[in-house]
């Protein structure tokens, strides 16, 4: 019987160890997922309304811009300028070296008018403090000017600046909540 009580108590002991074992390898990789590959995040506020709404969690791609150059229209999120602890979710309108500018509630791209099929037609996109009206302004290397889809309700780069490609967390790529929303962005 003793035998017994010893062979129980050992096999006890080798599953909690091979639970704790495999516990800390999930949360390893876990950890090397947040931090170089995928990222969780939630968005609040409606600045990229109609096609984010508040509170849809979203995933980003952390890898993609190591081995790509971000694109105009790509859904991206980065760091807040006025506050490095908080996450911004935002679309990429000017490229480094591109003229922008914003005339008559349009976007202006190289003094081309900039087609956005995102976005409603009779949408039109108020200057801010740093995009004023008629101004045109250059993006320059390793930045990006970005603009939320809700024009009237967004803090975004026409009032404080462009961003710097090192302030890019990533793009977005998968929506999963709510449930009617899931899908590839």
């Amino acid at each position: 019987m003793d035998q017994e009580v010893y062979e129980t108590k050992s096999s006890i002991k080798e599953y909690l160890a091979e639970f704790i074992q495999t516990l800390a390898v999930c949360l390893v990789i876990g950890i090397i997922v947040y931090l170089f590959i995928a990222q969780p995040h939630k968005v609040s506020g409606i600045s990229m309304f109609p096609n984010f709404h508040n509170n849809d969690y979203i995933i980003t791609n952390k890898l993609l811009y190591r081995f790509s150059e971000p694109q105009r229209g790509d859904i991206i999120v980065l760091r807040n300028p006025k506050h490095n602890s908080e996450d911004f979710i935002k679309r990429i309108i000017g490229l480094s070296g591109e003229r922008v500018k914003i005339q008559n509630g349009r976007v202006f791209i190289n003094g081309q008018m900039l087609q956005e099929s995102y976005l409603d037609k009779a949408l039109l996109t108020p200057p801010g403090s740093f995009m004023q009206e008629g101004r045109e302004v250059i993006v320059p290397n390793d930045s990006f000017l970005v603009l939320g889809d809700n024009r009237t309700a967004s803090s975004d780069s026409r009032e404080w600046g462009f961003v710097p490609k090192s302030d890019v967390i990533g793009k977005v790529f998968l929506r999963y909540w709510p449930q009617q929303s899931i899908g590839l962005i």
